[in-house]
């Protein structure tokens, strides 16, 4: 194939004695009419290349009739409003809307239409937050995919805008205490200075007062002599205390720090209840003057602990570590919800909040559950689960009865006895016994022929779990198979399997998906030939990895946002956040190990690649398109065998959250379109 030319520069970077070349550094200027030029020339490439695929179009209209189904949130109750989101298929997002007690679903009155947000449909909705009295809701929004965040508020009662917009909020809470709120921004950007790309330092905590401009909102913490890591503000469900979490961007916990609100001899000062930044700490609410506190402080699998602001040091276990990992916990309805996992799937389990054990709740399949918030006082709460086969169904929970009942079940057209999944374990290079979720249709015959999406993420402590989608739910209908492993670095073990595949230790994570392909040779579901590996972010970064380290294990390679520049990433936005995970090039042996995996300098010329689509958006500012654009360049020039390197840039779209149903099923027609193609369909 022919590529849009890339000019090359002699720009080499220097580290520790070692030249290393960095040729398309002016691709990361997003916004010069040079990379705006490529990215034009690189789209009409591969879409031109896409174009010609003769079912796409085909793909293209099941995915739409298959995603044209109504899906619910989980709803909250909200003083006497029920709460939830609803998409009626495809609505570019999702609705949210207030239900009055004694009203049929039906009836619910439209709160917020995000849909109207934007004429293309491409700024999220991101998070809603009430006021403890219900009077007010502080909503934030995401523009075309951006990480940047607005706070926007609305009167509950006259459903009427408020006039103040805060702007700037990134990595934030809205923690409602008094007349206002606290949260967390970062100063506007510097004349000249690139919105989506530039470096985020001295992150502050406010309180905005309702009915003041933002200009006037007060300044509650600021670090002047920290440049880096986040200040995020919570308030308590009584709004007695303000607790206030802060990370240094070089270790993988956080402090946490407290303030009686009630008291005024604490208007200025802080008491430290966890003072190192070695370990995850966060308040999960409180109880007769003490704090409950969540955390992996040496309990690699977090537990439960009362913690009296007055006797900081001393804490009492509530809910001890087990050999399962403690994924998540909430306090609401007079208990505590516990979910715990069990193999990568979820086990809920109920307890008092003094800790004593009730009951288990009993969950449909083997899956992943989510949500049990709530508050205090509430009587009733819900849920979601999902599975790969089993669409995500909301479920209203009793929890003094222990008793679940539908709220709503979605109706999909699938057949979900069709399919089977299994889980196998199989063994990586060091011995390291590696779980993996199989999915495909019943009566596949185990001859090598199968195409097989093979799919991980491993890293930054994120379970991989269970989960339905109607996207992967076509690749299913095409006869093929879907494969996910639980990769260390995860967090599916607690943090000892996160931390096994953390810096230095990164090359663990590489080689347990390299033993997930190759056990799936071995079992006869596929072979090189029919398989296709995919990943986004960290998962890019996998997918990179493997391309230059084994690229004869797949036929088709999709890194999705990718971090492929390993040796500069801390250099933009807020990537001096990853630097726990994966270490940088500041210090001389990080610098080896990250040199040794970086996707963007380990591509060698003359070797035969992966078909590869790499897939990213213009406005992402959490991995910057820089890293994608770098690699697909180089990336094209290496190529030495027949298949297409090709990259899809979308516009207006970001790192994934919020992105529109119209991109979505764009996206996803056009990846599956290019797998099979490239497979021989």
């Amino acid at each position: 194939m022919t590529y849009p030319a890339a000019r090359r520069d002699p720009q080499p970077d220097t580290y520790f004695g070692t030249v290393v070349p960095d040729p398309y550094r002016w691709l990361e200027d997003a916004d010069s009419a040079e990379t705006t030029a490529w990215v034009t020339a690189e789209n009409e490439v591969t879409f031109a290349y896409l174009d010609q695929i003769p079912f796409r179009t085909k793909l293209r209209e099941r995915l739409t009739q298959l995603w044209n189904y109504e899906r619910y949130g989980v709803p909250s109750q909200e003083g006497e409003l029920l709460i939830f989101s609803k998409n009626d298929g495809l609505q570019n997002q999702a609705v949210v809307y207030a239900l009055p007690p004694g009203q049929p679903l039906e009836t619910a009155d439209v709160l917020l239409d995000p849909n109207q947000f934007s004429a293309d449909g491409t700024t999220a909705l991101m998070g809603l937050h009430f006021s403890p009295d219900h009077r007010h809701l502080a909503y934030t929004t995401s523009g075309g995919g951006s990480d940047w965040q607005q706070i926007r508020l609305l009167d509950m009662q006259s459903r009427l805008p408020l006039a103040e917009t805060l702007d700037w909020v990134k990595v934030s809470g809205v923690a409602w205490a008094g007349a206002g709120f606290y949260y967390s921004a970062y100063d506007a950007p510097r004349p000249g200075e690139a919105a989506l790309a530039g470096k985020n330092e001295f992150h502050k905590v406010y309180y905005h007062r309702l009915g003041t401009p933002q200009s006037a909102d007060e300044l509650v913490y600021e670090n002047p002599e920290m440049a880096l890591g986040f200040r995020i503000a919570d308030v308590t469900e009584d709004e007695r205390w303000l607790c206030l979490s802060l990370t240094d961007g070089l270790s993988d916990g956080n402090r946490l720090l407290v303030r009686d609100l009630r008291d005024p001899t604490q208007a200025t000062t802080w008491t430290t209840i966890q003072p190192s930044y070695e370990f995850d700490t966060s308040v999960l609410g409180n109880l007769d003057g003490e704090l409950l506190l969540y955390t992996n402080d040496h309990a690699p699998n977090y537990r439960v602990v009362r913690a009296d602001p007055r006797r900081p040091t001393e804490w009492q276990e509530v809910l001890p570590e087990t050999a399962e990992k403690l994924e998540g916990i909430s306090q609401a309805a007079g208990c505590l919800l516990a979910t715990y996992l069990h193999d990568a799937s979820s086990r809920v389990r109920v307890y008092s909040e003094a800790g004593a054990w009730r009951h288990d709740v009993a969950l449909p399949a083997i899956g992943t559950a989510g949500g049990f918030g709530g508050r205090r006082t509430d009587t009733v709460l819900y849920y979601a689960f999902t599975s790969f086969t089993y669409p995500t169904t909301i479920y209203r929970y009793d929890p003094a009865t222990n008793v679940s009942t539908v709220f709503k079940a979605p109706t999909v057209d699938v057949q979900p006895a069709d399919y089977e999944t299994t889980q196998v374990f199989y063994e990586s290079k060091d011995g390291t016994r590696v779980p993996m979720f199989i999915t495909h249709k019943k009566g596949l015959a185990l001859d090598g022929q199968n195409p097989t999406y093979l799919y991980a993420y491993g890293g930054f402590n994120v379970s991989v779990t269970p989960g339905f989608s109607v996207a992967r739910l076509l690749w299913l209908e095409q006869g093929g198979v879907l494969a996910i492993p639980n990769l260390r670095g995860g967090g599916e073990y607690g943090e000892a399997w996160h931390q096994a595949g953390m810096t230095p230790h990164k090359q663990n994570v590489f080689d347990d998906f390299v033993a997930a392909a190759e056990t799936l040779f071995a079992k006869g579901y596929t072979t090189p030939e029919k398989l296709a590996i995919a990943g986004g972010s960290n998962g890019g970064l996998l997918v990179g990895a493997i391309m230059t380290q084994r690229p004869d294990l797949c036929r088709v390679a999709l890194p999705a946002v990718g971090v492929m520049d390993m040796l500069k990433y801390q250099k933009f936005t807020i990537g001096w956040n990853w630097a726990p995970e994966y270490g940088t090039s500041d210090d001389e042996a990080q610098f080896r190990n990250l040199l040794s995996y970086s996707p963007l300098h380990n591509l060698k010329p003359g070797t035969a690649y992966p078909a590869t689509l790499i897939t990213t958006a213009d406005h992402d500012d959490r991995v910057v398109p820089a890293h994608s654009f770098k690699f697909a360049a180089e990336l094209q020039v290496c190529q030495a065998g027949p298949t297409p390197v090709l990259i899809r840039i979308d516009v207006n779209a970001g790192h994934g959250a919020g992105k529109s149903t119209q991109l979505q099923i764009a996206e996803w027609a056009d990846v599956w379109s290019f797998t099979l193609f490239e497979m021989g369909k």
